[in-house]
Parts: structure tokens; C-alpha cells; sequence
């Protein structure tokens, strides 16, 4: 599975529209209205490269409202449960 996120520009009156527009992409797992210099964030999850071409620039930049959008594509995912084995590794806490 590739995982991209998706920063994403929008006209200011459209932000909620846009952003259930944008859900409703097939590839589009979450969305998120944000504070700070973008007003939403998509994470896009296909199993192929060429995938990310079709839903980002076929179909989620061409969204009336979208101003303009900024991808990054995941290499490697941590969660809190992968931190916390790296952190134990070799270390028993005393009883």
C-alpha cells in the first residue's frame, strides 16, 4: 500500500464542501480541516503508483475550490506501538 498526504489549498467559503468532495474518492482514506498554512490535509492510500496520478491530479486538484495542493509520499510508516518496541529493545524494567 502506498500512503500520500496531501496538503490542500481551498477557497475559504468552500472548505467543508470541498473537503466531503475529496472524501469521496475512491483512494482518499481520511480528511482532515486543519489550522495553518493549508485548510486540508487527505491522505490518499492505492496500491500502485500510478494510481496517485489519477486521484490527485485526475480527480482531487480538479475539485471547484481547490486552489492548489502540495503531495508527499510516505516510505515508511511509525506508530506508537513501533517507537515503543524500538525504545525497549534490550531493556527490561526492574520489578
Amino acid at each position: 500500500m502506498i500512503t500520500t498526504i496531501v496538503m490542500v489549498s481551498v477557497a475559504a467559503n468552500m472548505i467543508p464542501e470541498v473537503a466531503q468532495a475529496i472524501a469521496d474518492i475512491d483512494g482518499v482514506s481520511e480528511v482532515y480541516s486543519v489550522a495553518g498554512d493549508v485548510d486540508l490535509i487527505a491522505i490518499v492510500r492505492v496500491r500502485e503508483f500510478d494510481q496517485i496520478a489519477d486521484v490527485i491530479a485526475g480527480r482531487l486538484s480538479r475539485i471547484e475550490g481547490v486552489l492548489s495542493t502540495d503531495t508527499h509520499v510516505a516510505f515508511r510508516a511509525y506508530s506508537r506501538h513501533d517507537l515503543e518496541s524500538a525504545f525497549s529493545i534490550g531493556y527490561s524494567a526492574p520489578e
